[in-house]
């Protein structure tokens, strides 16, 4: 049996080659665009500028898959997680995360996650499937429209949610295209951020892509042996030969890299931490954003206290490292990936 089509699976080019099979003038791809990406319109009845027999065609070529919201919670921040139902039944968790003047969404881009960080909601449960890029686009679109109620407009996305982003590398580079694109959601390349737990070959992959997006790598560890601790894939893919992906991409994209770097008392946030992180990042052009522990009761860590956070981080500054605390946002509703997925 053949599946229909979700049409945002479709790139621009891709959505003017069908209009023209259909005896339709190119321009007829804008204006769909435009009510889909800009106008956020899921239904071809509603794209008024459109023939009648234009529209028919629509519904027999394409769908609009459902993006259902199984459960939504609001934090006293004001950061919104949402538990969205797929067609297939499988979940995953998209947040809001406001600002003063804008708002970001972190996206998921896997059911589930393969990689099993032992500090990490995502992993437990393992891995289902890769998200297709509409899937991907569709929990943008409604964080799109939910930050306009609250007059604070989607300007930044990363790709920080449930999943390894780099392991779904293709439909996540159409997905990005798809969010940069002028006449989709026109979202500039330094306001998405794709975040990798070191899978290497794909960060190769990533600097050759000409897009100047931010990587963030999820570090979360200060050496080959600490970071074995917490993050299996350290094995495949060992921290010194991270290091050397990392300078690589920073030489041929010319950009800096920002490291993520969990902060667990007395396993990562130490003085030895300090003294390995000087030594590795020896200079490369990049910044590290310390976060604080956001527990997760199936794992036995703790947070460092707020004296050890920014004595911490004053060690790295001494030493010529840009460093900023990134508070957790969230915690009264879970907020940490794959929380709210694994209550339910």
């Amino acid at each position: 049996m053949t599946t229909i089509k979700d049409i945002r699976e479709l790139s621009y080019p891709e959505l003017v080659d069908y209009c023209l099979s259909i005896n339709e003038p190119d321009y007829r791809a804008t204006q769909i665009f435009e009510w889909i990406y800009q106008k956020s319109t899921s239904s071809f009845d509603e794209m008024r500028n459109l023939s009648e027999t234009l529209k028919n065609q629509l519904n027999k070529d394409f769908v609009f898959k459902p993006l259902d919201i199984e459960k939504k919670e609001v934090s006293e921040d004001g950061t919104t997680k949402f538990l969205f139902n797929l067609d297939d039944g499988q979940r995953v968790e998209t947040v809001l995360i406001p600002a003063k003047t804008r708002t970001t969404v972190c996206v998921s881009t896997q059911a589930g996650c393969k990689f099993g960080c032992k500090f990490c909601a995502s992993g437990i449960g393992g891995w289902t499937r890769n998200l297709a890029t509409a899937e991907i686009l569709a929990q943008i679109l409604h964080v799109k429209e939910e930050s306009l109620k609250h007059k604070k407009p989607l300007s930044h996305v990363v790709f920080m949610g449930v999943g390894e982003p780099l392991d779904n590398f293709d439909y996540l580079m159409k997905a990005i295209r798809m969010i940069n694109n002028k006449k989709a959601l026109n979202i500039g390349a330094r306001r998405i951020t794709v975040s990798t737990c070191g899978v290497i070959p794909k960060i190769h992959d990533l600097g050759k892509q000409g897009l100047q997006i931010e990587l963030a790598i999820s570090l979360h560890g200060f050496d080959n042996d600490s970071r074995n601790v917490l993050m299996p894939v350290n094995k495949k893919y060992p921290f010194n030969e991270l290091m050397k992906a990392c300078r690589e991409y920073i030489k041929s994209t010319k950009r800096q890299i920002t490291f993520e770097y969990i902060l667990i008392k007395d396993v990562t946030c130490s003085n030895e931490a300090v003294q390995s992180l000087k030594k590795a990042f020896q200079g490369m052009i990049c910044k590290m954003n310390l976060i604080p522990y956001n527990p997760v009761k199936e794992f036995d860590h703790q947070t460092p206290t707020r004296q050890e956070i920014y004595q911490f981080k004053d060690q790295l500054e001494k030493f010529g490292v840009h460093a900023t605390v990134r508070m957790p946002r969230g915690r009264d509703i879970s907020g940490a990936c794959g929380q709210l997925r694994l209550r339910q």
